[in-house]
């Protein structure tokens, strides 16, 4: 079983869901007492937040590489960034380190290949919803992008910062994300990226009848499958191909 780095604490409620999904699959595949092998290098969130919204993704890039080095340096084989905002500054990490990075949209962009969906909805943080460096990285894979009107963008952003990295679910909150769900399957939306690793505290699949896509799961699910050297299973919300790993 390879060592498997977690960077995490962007924000922790999110992250505890991670070791959490990665150690029942390590015990599902292996049966008996297993669990995953990992190092986790958690950082202070307030830093990373206060940072992201001043624009200085270069001093956020240095916090995360030296995170990744330090997983290196403890054993880790490679490397899980538990945030799909963060990966804005992947390639920064990969020059940081030696050891490869699980991408998070490489690894979602596999499980909607594989249920040939070719238009998806996109939910996140501003930043991810935004910004072109998630959304290019999945045209890359020949998938195009739905984001909500710039009213739902901001009520998306807000219940993420304010409510979800603080462990608060409301259900007006609730009701808000599935309303913008299903306007974003009415505008062709084959299925939605829940592309937050925070989200799926606060809907999941059984609550709307449009296929959502928790890239924490997803990630999660990939990473105990590179781990174990294994293909990964046959649930809607894993991929059936070898997960990609990213490097320089």
């Amino acid at each position: 079983m390879k060592t498997i780095g977690l960077i995490g604490g962007m924000s922790w409620e999110s992250t505890q869901t991670y070791y959490r999904m990665i150690n029942q699959k390590v015990r599902n595949q292996l049966g008996g007492l297993h669990s995953a092998k990992l190092v986790l290098y958690s950082v202070d969130f307030a830093e990373i937040e206060a940072l992201q919204h001043q624009g200085d993704w270069q001093a956020t890039a240095e916090i995360l590489g030296s995170a990744g080095r330090a997983l290196e340096s403890a054993g880790a084989e490679f490397l899980v960034l538990c945030t799909n905002t963060m990966h804005k500054v992947a390639s920064r990490i990969e020059e940081a380190v030696s050891i490869p990075l699980l991408h998070i949209a490489d690894a979602t962009a596999s499980v909607l290949e594989k249920d040939g969906v070719t238009c998806v909805g996109l939910l996140g943080t501003r930043f991810t919803m935004e910004q072109e460096f998630y959304i290019d990285r999945l045209r890359g894979h020949g998938v195009q992008v739905v984001v909500p009107d710039a009213a739902q963008r901001e009520c998306v952003h807000s219940v993420i910062y304010t409510e979800l990295c603080r462990g608060v679910v409301e259900s007006d909150s609730k009701t808000a994300y599935l309303d913008i769900v299903a306007s974003l399957s009415e505008r062709g939306a084959q299925g939605v990226i829940l592309g937050c690793t925070e989200i799926g505290l606060l809907i999941q699949g059984t609550d709307t009848q449009v296929q959502l896509y928790d890239t924490t799961e997803i990630h999660a699910d990939q990473a105990v499958q590179f781990a174990l050297g294994r293909r990964a299973g046959g649930s809607r919300s894993s991929s059936r191909t070898s997960p990609k790993l990213s490097k320089g």
